[in-house]
């Protein structure tokens, strides 16, 4: 029985395509491993969102050619440089784009002389995560053209996935047992634009995935130019959906959102989280920000700092800016030195932290409902997730004590007591 082993790399977008990957070995024919001396096939499924990511996958796929295994790159960076990585990596086995994602079987065949390789297939999927959670993605590609992304390029132009496709895979993933769903892709909010009359569109399916009858649905990467008044109701409303608000919102200076191709303005963006917190005061807000994009002054760098005083966000992440191969933005002069881009993301997760700490400390006395994640740190203590923080590892976590043993998947009551920058403990409410 052929050992294969699967390294996912990037976003959890990736995941679901490396989770369809994992799903095309019959598991009568074929073994998963992680010990990759063992495997005689590894499948890379690459990034190539940013350089640091590029780096990422290039430097993975060599650490693995000291293996025995054959060794497979697909993915974003495969996608983007195809031809390059043949050249610079001549000893990886088999390279291959997005684009030909639909005859990887047969690749694969030939490459393991193997038969029963199964095509990949959206309805088909080894879920990785823990056995009550899953990511559910509901469109490919994007049509913003940010001038910092690369994307569109890579993934192609937005694409909805059929309704009543995603409804399908929303109940197998339920009658398997997973409790909560994150919806993803690369523009969440414009779901369903594609197709005749703009039907039915992200409400629509919110409302379907509800009837399932999950415990928690999630949202993740919203267009805040795009998110309606529909949109913030039904979720203000909903005992379902958690009141999380995913919104990459870049930087907060009006001149460089132009530059990115950004299609709204700082006042527009502050009136749309001023609206989420009046129809939804419970709101979690996370946000991503670029630090030195081309043409950043010092009085940009303010005019963000100010915003992140003004919003005061639960969640933040910030990346530096990369020029993309092929993207607006890499054709902008007046590029900021390497040097004062990690000093102005310093500044900015500085200030973050601050306002994470204060936020974080006024939740002590509340309760919150989630679902066990497994044990912590510690022994008696375990990990929560509730609406607070969403399942990508990017937000905070929440620990917690209890009297007694608890499952992973168990949905419990924790009252905080104790603050951190990024996390907080609790202890749980015994019945």
């Amino acid at each position: 029985m052929k050992q294969i082993g699967l390294i996912s790399l990037g976003c959890a977008k990736n995941l679901v395509d490396s989770e369809m990957i994992l799903a095309m070995f019959p598991h009568d024919r074929f073994a998963f491993t992680t010990v990759l001396s063992d495997a005689d096939l590894i499948v890379v499924n690459t990034c190539g969102f940013i350089e640091s990511a590029k780096r990422e996958s290039i430097d993975t796929i060599l650490g693995l050619l000291k293996y025995k295994a054959k060794v497979v790159v697909v993915g974003c960076l495969a996608e983007r440089y195809k031809e390059e990585l043949k050249s610079l990596i001549p000893e990886a086995d088999l390279i291959v784009a997005i684009k030909d994602y639909g005859s990887l079987h047969l690749y694969l065949k030939d490459l393991l002389g193997e038969e029963d390789i199964l095509p990949m297939n959206p309805l088909r999927r080894v879920v990785s995560t823990a056995p009550f959670t899953a990511y559910l993605r509901i469109s490919e590609g994007c049509n913003n053209f940010c001038s910092f992304c690369a994307i569109p390029f890579i993934r192609g132009r937005f694409v909805s996935r059929p309704f009543e496709e995603i409804l399908l895979e929303a109940r197998q993933l339920k009658d398997s047992g997973v409790k909560e769903i994150s919806l993803i892709s690369q523009d969440t909010t414009i779901y369903g634009s594609d197709f005749p009359d703009k039907k039915p569109d992200i409400c629509d399916l919110l409302r379907a995935l509800e009837g399932i009858g999950f415990y928690s649905i999630r949202l993740l990467y919203l267009y805040p130019s795009e998110i309606s008044d529909e949109l913030i109701d039904l979720i203000a409303k909903s005992k379902v959906i958690a009141h999380y608000f995913d919104i990459p919102v870049q930087c907060a200076s009006d001149k460089l959102l132009k530059l990115m191709r950004r299609h709204c303005d700082q006042k527009e963006t502050v009136a749309l989280f001023e609206k989420i917190r009046k129809k939804c005061p419970d709101a979690v807000l996370r946000t991503t920000l670029i630090a030195g994009f081309s043409g950043e002054t010092s009085a940009d760098q303010k005019a963000t700092l100010r915003f992140l005083e003004a919003i005061r966000f639960d969640h933040m992440g910030c990346f530096t800016y990369s020029p993309e191969e092929g993207t607006y933005g890499a054709s902008l002069p007046h590029r900021v030195r390497e040097s004062t881009k990690q000093r102005r993301a310093n500044e900015l997760m500085a200030a973050q932290r601050k306002i994470s700490y204060n936020l974080n400390k006024a939740r002590v006395g509340e309760v919150m409902e989630g679902l066990v994640l497994g044990e912590g740190k510690r022994s008696g203590e375990y990990r929560l997730r509730s609406y607070w923080n969403a399942p990508d590892d990017i937000d905070g976590n929440i620990y917690f004590t209890s009297k007694r043993k608890h499952e992973p998947g168990e949905v419990i009551k924790v009252k905080i007591t104790g603050a951190f920058v990024y996390d907080l403990h609790g202890e749980a409410i015994e019945d």
